[in-house]
């Protein structure tokens, strides 16, 4: 017990897994954001009734569908320039602001492309937003994940904000980085993006890198997590690519990738923090969560916007928003005064996983990255489900032993 105390303690404390906003809004003291260690709940989420006002709403802005890089595995589709109007992101943040209830939360996101792309016109809505909530007592946090390769004075503004989290992609050591995510004439954007690391860390600023995990990069990740962790990165969000073809042969390698991923985890604790043992850990330890995340709504209490002003249930199922995309939702940003009359989003437990003992701390309830593994946004597979379980094992034997082997 006494160890499974320590390490439990030892996660809870230093853990940072989930950011939460509090935006001091009609106080006179200005603007503050205050980031805590949480866990997301593992719970099944419930549907929230049409025209119920919430407490918490995601709207995601996806600025622009151009970007100054071409990474080989991007799903985002071809990029052009297509800049999102102002009137477009103003009303959309209206209509957000008046689907949530009194004191409620906006957590506000920029997606792209490449968002700072667009990063003045970012700072004008991130201003807007705060002095519309600071007139209603509401309150918003923002969000925005980068390439790391903008770095004019506004994009280092928005990036600086004291109520954004932010995430840059970084896909590990320059070698490995440079593989897939290189600019429109074929160059490796890594020395960039690893001198933007190098001054957020300097700042002290709080930030999380995402590092997307291949089947041809599996055996190279541990060298990858080496180099962030030596840069002073103390936050890594490993993110399956769920857009390309994983063999069973992958599958094992990916396992042996948990086991030594988790190694590195436990001996960098307590000062960074990987997501995909983060939450098992939390949900393991019964870490209580204070405020539920807006996520995944999927259409309810979570909206994406393209540039058009059509909508989305989740900013990855944009793509190029071309005519007749199968998941663009009824209607258009310019239309109507909220959100609240889109259908709630269901979700159900696949009849295989309500047998699986490790029901509680799966998180395989993210219905795009289901949807885009199976076409059902109920149903993992089996990609999602090997991940789960391999990542929970690891997390447990933390939890117990304060070690892997």
């Amino acid at each position: 017990m006494r160890a499974i105390t320590a390490a439990a303690r030892l996660i809870i404390r230093h853990v940072h897994l989930r950011k939460r906003c509090k935006i001091q809004t009609a106080t006179g003291k200005g603007r503050a954001c205050q980031r805590h260690i949480g866990f997301i709940s593992m719970a099944e989420t419930q549907a929230i009734p049409m025209n119920t006002l919430h407490e918490e709403f995601g709207l995601t802005l996806m600025v622009n569908h151009a970007c100054n890089l071409r990474c080989s595995y991007c799903y985002t589709g071809a990029k052009f320039s297509s800049p999102m109007a102002w009137k477009t992101g103003e009303a959309a943040i209206g209509r957000a602001l008046h689907s949530l209830a009194p004191g409620g939360r906006l957590g506000l996101g920029f997606f792209g492309g490449e968002p700072l792309l667009e990063a003045g016109r970012i700072l004008e809505w991130m201003a807007f937003a705060r002095a519309e909530t600071a007139k209603t007592g509401k309150r918003v946090c923002f969000h925005l994940t980068t390439n790391g390769t903008i770095t004019s004075a506004e994009a280092w503004q928005a990036m600086l904000a004291d109520d954004l989290i932010l995430a840059v992609s970084c896909d590990g050591s320059p070698r490995m980085h440079n593989r897939h995510r290189r600019d429109a004439q074929g160059g490796g954007s890594a020395a960039q993006v690893e001198a933007t690391l190098r001054r957020l860390v300097g700042s002290e600023m709080f930030f999380t890198v995402v590092f997307v995990v291949r089947p041809d990069n599996l055996d190279e990740v541990p060298e990858g997590l080496k180099y962030l962790h030596a840069l002073g990165v103390r936050q890594v969000d490993l993110s399956l690519d769920l857009w390309t073809t994983w063999s069973a042969g992958d599958g094992e390698r990916l396992q042996q990738l948990i086991q030594r991923a988790a190694e590195l985890w436990r001996g960098w604790l307590p000062d960074f923090g990987l997501s995909w043992f983060d939450s098992k850990a939390g949900a393991l330890a019964r870490v209580p969560v204070e405020e539920a995340s807006t996520r995944c709504g999927f259409g309810s209490g979570e909206i994406a916007v393209a540039p058009s002003g059509n909508l989305y249930p989740c900013e990855r199922l944009i793509g190029e928003d071309a005519p007749g995309q199968p998941m663009r939702l009824p209607g258009h940003v310019l239309e109507g005064s909220d959100f609240l009359t889109q259908a709630p989003a269901t979700f159900a437990r696949h009849e295989a996983c309500t047998q699986c003992a490790l029901l509680t701390a799966c998180d395989t309830t993210c219905r795009c990255s289901n949807f885009v593994r199976t076409g059902d946004q109920n149903r993992p597979d089996g990609l999602l489900c090997l991940l789960n379980k391999a990542t929970a094992v690891a997390a447990a034997k933390v939890l117990a032993n304060g070690a892997i082997a």
